[in-house]
């Protein structure tokens, strides 16, 4: 299997994308300093504009003009219905806007390349008086952790540069059947950021460094980056990411974004690389909760490869919508979670201005609650994941249709990372997988005692306990810090979150922005028990209806550090 790339910027090797020259100017990347003019980005495309011709390309409209990327889901399929435009035109500003203003960002892997006959396709179903679905002509991109029929699935790494699966994650197939244009691939945190200690969010040796809209130099978090950054960047209307602990509200809170982590199981998982059966889920991404929520309507559904799914919530995707429409806090009560991490000063600012604005709104505030751990939480955590990640993993490889990629599993991938390390680890290392290849299985008593502990900690004893013993509808935290700078030597810096208790838990969480700390923007999340996405959704929609408009990042000569 051939293998591209360097230390310092590793070249896409997405089939794809569209090939130009590769130019790197840093010999010694060092994300703690500025390097002027320097490229870190994976290369992807014919020609990428100078960030001195951004300002020129905005006033001249070849950007901004017409402003579709402006636009909801719900004002975009007006339009489409309307005739105001059509799928093929809306596809294409997409997809001028990824090869114009993405080449810094590194947030779209590889666009689909049959994106345009999707959406002529779809202007003659429509031509011809069909309607495909909700989503009739919307362009969705996929975290490249999720198949598809299309495009190669990699979740970041070279070992999987040609898994052409052929096929699509039932999540795709019903996106596809709501009318959903699959536009591409995002970039990730390799391996969904379960490989190594000192990882960095947003890297990966197939995409390089995705990076944060609002200030190049700062991490998009992970390990859905690409998705987050994209949507920042108004790249596409709506992307897909994938959640163990953090993986979509954390890029999501960092991006300025709203996103939904659903229920495990509300989503089939089938065909999308894994870590933890117990924990994994895709959700949507979008600028605004409508549109998220949009596309988990169309995404939800009960899939017989998939046991977790074969539970259903007592309400439809319908009825997710209807919540969005009578968003509503008069009379909700909202308990505020206050000890979950140590958040910048200026992020508890923003947090207690949010509880106001949920008094202002009609909300009836429980202050004070908390949520303790106990001893060994942590440790009995990473033993859950470290297990289930080696089975689950061992199991998706061995049912590729790819012969040879069959052959792979856990320790075949640690062999192959020693093997090519001056590409697959010029960073960080694979501690994560050395971990969960020494495991001895999902039946050992070590796993299954700690499983039992966890579930009961965040459940049982957290969540559940919370919403009962005093009486609320939801809970509330900040999602997490302001973006902190990308460090490949040390790797991330986190500044607080609040994702563990609906991951681990595997109950939903939906985060919305609440504002900004020194332009970075910052969210708060709503959480609640399993299955509660319809009160979750009123409740932060209405929020977001009351907090002010935020700042939009600027993608104007700008160079990247």
């Amino acid at each position: 299997m051939p293998i591209s790339g360097n230390n310092s910027r590793p070249g896409s090797t997405h089939s794809g994308s569209r090939k130009i020259k590769k130019s790197n100017k840093c010999s010694t990347p060092d994300a703690t300093k500025t390097h002027e003019g320097c490229d870190m980005s994976p290369l992807r495309f014919r020609g990428k504009a100078p960030a001195g011709l951004f300002s020129l390309l905005l006033m001249t409209g070849a950007v901004a003009e017409p402003g579709w990327h402006e636009h909801s889901v719900a004002e975009l399929r007006q339009s489409l219905v309307a005739g105001e435009i059509s799928a093929e035109t809306l596809t294409r500003h997409f997809l001028d806007r990824i090869e114009t203003l993405d080449g810094d960002l590194a947030s779209v892997l590889a666009v689909d390349p049959t994106a345009l006959e999707q959406a002529r396709a779809l202007d003659r179903h429509r031509a011809e008086g069909g309607e495909a679905g909700p989503l009739h002509g919307i362009p969705v991109l996929l975290k490249d952790n999720i198949e598809t029929r299309d495009q190669p699935t990699t979740a970041g790494s070279l070992a999987l540069k040609e898994n052409h699966t052929g096929r699509d994650a039932p999540l795709v197939a019903a996106l596809r059947d709501a009318g959903a244009i699959i536009l591409g691939k995002t970039n990730l945190s390799e391996w969904a950021n379960f490989r190594g200690q000192r990882s960095s969010s947003g890297w990966s040796a197939v995409g390089g460094q995705t990076r944060n809209p609002f200030d190049l130099a700062r991490t998009p978090c992970g390990s859905s980056s690409g998705s987050g950054a994209a949507v920042a960047a108004r790249l596409v209307p709506v992307a897909i990411g994938t959640e163990t602990n953090g993986s979509i509200v954390c890029p999501a809170t960092v991006n300025g974004n709203a996103a939904i982590k659903p229920t495990v199981g509300l989503v089939s998982r089938t065909h999308i690389v894994p870590i933890s059966h117990t924990q994994d889920t895709a959700g949507p991404m979008a600028m605004q909760l409508a549109d998220a929520v949009h596309a988990l309507a169309a995404m939800m559904g009960a899939d017989p490869a998939d046991e977790a799914t074969t539970v259903r919530p007592d309400w439809s995707g319908d009825d997710l919508l209807a919540a969005l429409e009578n968003a509503n806090l008069d009379g909700v009560r909202v308990g505020v979670i206050r000890d979950l991490a140590d958040f910048h000063p200026s992020v508890i600012e923003l947090y207690d201005q949010s509880v106001e604005r949920l008094r202002a709104a009609g909300a009836e505030i429980v202050d004070g609650l908390n949520l303790a751990w106990p001893d060994g939480f942590w440790a009995d955590s990473y033993t859950v994941l470290t297990h289930e990640f080696r089975h689950s993993l061992n199991a998706y490889l061995a049912d590729l249709p790819d012969e040879q990629l069959r052959r792979l599993d856990l320790a075949a991938l640690i062999d192959f990372n020693r093997t090519h390390a001056e590409v697959q680890m010029p960073w960080f290392g694979q501690e994560h997988f050395e971990r969960a290849e020494a495991t001895d299985g999902i039946e050992s008593e070590a796993y299954l005692e700690a499983l039992e502990r966890i579930g009961k900690a965040t459940r049982e004893d957290g969540i559940d306990r919370l919403l009962a013993e005093h009486e609320v509808d939801v809970l509330i935290s900040p999602t997490g810090g302001p973006a902190w700078m990308i460090d490949w030597v040390n790797g991330d810096h986190f500044g607080g979150g609040s994702a563990t208790p609906a991951a681990v838990s595997g109950y939903p969480a939906v985060t919305v922005p609440m504002g900004t700390v020194h332009g970075l923007p910052v969210g708060v999340s709503f959480f609640g028990g399993r299955f509660s996405e319809p009160t979750l959704v009123s409740a932060a929609a209405a929020f977001e209806q009351q907090r002010p408009t935020l700042p939009r990042p600027d993608l104007r000569d700008r160079e990247t550090p």
